[in-house]
């Protein structure tokens, strides 16, 4: 514990008889562009590891095995916000060839349990959405029980003392 402590503490010496803001803001600047460098040596190094939504090929470039789900629902988006909850990386091909057009989803084989997780949150939200009426069929249907109500246009002229 103590050795992390010591491993991140920053040390910045600065030597002058007259201690100005300038000459803090010049041994900051310096100090980021150091932090900077490392950077970006420590990114040449190794290389960036995709995460989440991605391309086929990268996919499949990281040698761990795909598997793939069909989907025919055109609403892909609430998909792929589940499964950047879940961690899950995959990769979404639309397939033309069928008239209501199909999209698979390649996903990496050691993500099965997480991508099944994601797939049943997935089907479990759209039952949910498709079992409760649409919002302009139940307006239409006040609209109608509004011009079937009966009202009483009578006016009546009595006034209470």
């Amino acid at each position: 514990m103590q050795e992390e402590v010591e491993n991140r503490t920053v040390t910045l010496i600065v030597s002058g008889t007259k201690f100005s803001g300038r000459l803090l803001h010049s041994a900051v600047a310096k100090y980021m562009a150091h932090r900077k460098e490392k950077k970006v040596q420590k990114g040449r190094d190794a290389p960036v590891k995709p995460k989440g939504k991605q391309t086929v090929k990268e996919l499949v470039g990281q040698n761990q095995g795909v598997s793939n789900i069909e989907i025919t629902d055109p609403s892909i988006r609430d998909f792929d916000r589940i499964a950047r909850k879940y961690g899950v990386d995959y990769a979404v091909r639309k397939d033309r060839s069928a008239l209501p057009p199909k999209y698979l989803i390649f996903f990496k084989a050691r993500d099965a349990d997480a991508l099944t997780a994601a797939f049943s949150e997935y089907s479990s939200k759209k039952i949910r959405k498709a079992s409760r009426p649409s919002v302009l069929k139940r307006l239409g249907q006040f609209k109608e029980m509004v011009k079937n109500a009966v009202h009483d246009r009578t006016k009546r002229k009595e006034r209470e003392r």
